[in-house]
């Protein structure tokens, strides 16, 4: 049973892996998985409710590295969540910054609409830049760590919680579709994130032992 697991687990690493590497080719050949221009008009018609508006602005907001990167250096304060946290905080750190590298080499330019509904009064805290001209966005650095989050949270919550867990899925859904509402992303850019974020954090799960937080002896 646990051969079977093992082997479904990799080859869904190998087809995440090989899909991720194609929408990077396609981001740098600027070929759009999705009729973006089309998604983008469609988009900037749908502000015009306030609630709505400033909900989605929240929800960007969270995404903002800042935040994720405060739950994991709280988590790594307490001695009883200290690997946990240690793993987390690594894993944004790289997921981050390999995003924000990659959005320079691909150079998949930003939408040109700009964004019609109600602005909260304060002003959002810009994501994590590279030393390049091109404000790129493939992959969305706000998918890329909030599904890192959600990945690593999602499995020290499934023993106590085999269900409640997937809930903290919501976090990175939410967040992307903020970013798409506020036409910040292309799906094309939000679909490559969540790729890579999973993709980082099965990677920093095998190589810093994440099964170890169970274990009561490393606390």
């Amino acid at each position: 049973m646990q051969k079977w697991i093992f082997d479904v687990r990799s080859r869904t690493f190998f087809l995440l892996a090989i899909a991720f590497f194609v929408m990077v080719y396609l981001a740098s050949a600027k070929i759009p998985v999705y009729p973006d221009t089309n998604f983008e008009n469609a988009m900037q018609k749908l502000a015009g409710n306030t609630s709505v508006d400033l909900a989605m602005q929240v929800f960007s907001e969270i995404g903002w590295v800042i935040y994720p990167i405060f739950v994991a250096i709280v988590l790594f304060i307490r001695k009883s969540t200290r690997r946990l946290g240690l793993i987390l905080l690594l894993s944004l750190l790289i997921g981050t910054i390999s995003a924000a590298y990659m959005r320079c080499y691909t150079g998949y330019e930003k939408p040109d609409l700009q964004y019609l509904g109600a602005h909260l009064s304060m002003t959002s805290g810009a994501d994590v830049g590279v030393p390049c001209d091109i404000d790129g966005t493939f992959p969305a650095g706000h998918t890329v760590r909030t599904t890192l989050l959600a990945f690593i949270a999602g499995y020290a919550l499934s023993r106590r919680f085999p269900r409640g867990c997937y809930l903290v899925w919501l976090y990175p859904i939410l967040v992307s579709i903020s970013r798409l509402y506020l036409l910040q992303e292309y799906p094309t850019t939000v679909i490559g994130g969540a790729i890579l974020g999973i993709l980082l954090a099965d990677i920093m799960a095998k190589k810093l032992k994440l099964e170890l937080i169970f274990d009561k002896s490393n606390t």
